[in-house]
């Protein structure tokens, strides 16, 4: 017997297929919305374990405020993953970022309210976070920090600003109507891939063991792996006394670091060379909040042994 029905949105992608896979195993019912669920892309979502009893596509897009409705209603959780992330610079950033992110987050929100959701979870970002020239330097950013939205339009940080200004819309939605809303901010999302396509986040770490390239900025990295991620956001559903926002990070390291790592387990790839450029101040961001609640994540070795395995298997690194 299924526990009750639990929808997420943006299923067929990288986060959303890991969250589908958990709620599965926890003997959840699931709507998911995707584009088009005859699309060969989602293939691995009916492979499921429990996905042929449990899982039923949706076509939804976060516009059409309609079809996220049909999806949504008899459900007691939504998840709210689906959001456009671009893994190059966008023409038209208001079409193509700032409208589905914000709009998108509203109508999803809209459509919960309608049918009587208990809990609503919005994946936000640590690029929510971080962006605040004004915060004290050194000090770690914890949830009371938030991107400064007129710093990311300067600086044309078009998805910081898609994001700061979507999650802070759903808390002025959630005060407005008293939609029970908790936000999680991930940080660099790594991790096997549950999809054939390559999302975003994992091109980072892609580039690193393929690009080669002849000089690399020093970036400073905060990662954590999927999986860990799709915990968190189950967590914050679960727990009653989950409220907020929640920043979702594990590991911070160097870019060097994270270079001389990956060449002491996998020697063989095609690394940057050995000039190193030294980049701006670091950003700290803790996760303690999410710890309280009792989240905990894997070794960062884990996380990046099981993506490479990844990328390897489905011919990625080739």
């Amino acid at each position: 017997m299924a526990k009750g029905k639990m929808c997420v949105t943006g299923g067929g992608g990288y986060l959303g297929s890991w969250v589908l896979k958990l709620l599965l195993s926890n003997d959840y019912a699931v709507h998911a919305t995707v584009r088009l669920p005859g699309d060969a892309k989602y293939a691995h979502l009916n492979q499921l374990e429990k996905a042929s009893d449990n899982l039923k596509l949706f076509k939804a897009d976060l516009l059409d405020y309609d079809s996220l409705c049909s999806a949504i209603e008899g459900c007691t959780g939504v998840f709210h993953v689906a959001c456009p992330v671009p893994s190059t610079t966008v023409p038209n950033p208001q079409v193509e970022m700032i409208e589905p992110a914000v709009k998108g987050t509203l109508n999803v929100l809209k459509a919960c309210l309608e049918a009587n959701v208990k809990r609503v979870v919005v994946v936000s970002s640590a690029s929510a976070v971080s962006w605040n020239p004004r915060w004290p330097k050194g000090q770690i950013k914890d949830e009371a920090c938030w991107s400064d939205k007129e710093y990311c339009t300067t600086t044309k940080n078009w998805y910081f600003f898609s994001k700061t200004e979507a999650e802070s819309e759903a808390f002025e939605f959630a005060k407005r109507t008293g939609l029970d809303v908790v936000t999680v901010c991930p940080t660099l999302v790594l991790g096997p891939l549950p999809q054939p396509s390559v999302n975003a986040s994992s091109l980072v770490l892609i580039k690193l063991l393929k690009e080669g390239y002849d000089a690399l900025e020093n970036k400073h990295r905060s990662i954590v792996d999927v999986r860990d991620v799709a915990q968190a956001l189950h967590l914050v559903y679960e727990k009653p006394e989950a409220e907020g926002r929640y920043i979702c990070t594990a590991h911070s390291i160097m870019a060097r670091d994270l270079v001389d790592k990956l060449r002491s387990i996998f020697p063989n790839y095609n690394y940057p060379k050995s000039s190193f450029i030294k980049v701006g101040e670091e950003d700290m961001l803790s996760s303690e909040k999410l710890q309280k609640l009792g989240w905990s994540y894997r070794p960062l070795e884990e996380t990046l042994v099981d993506s490479v395995e990844s990328y390897r298997k489905a011919g990625i690194l080739d």
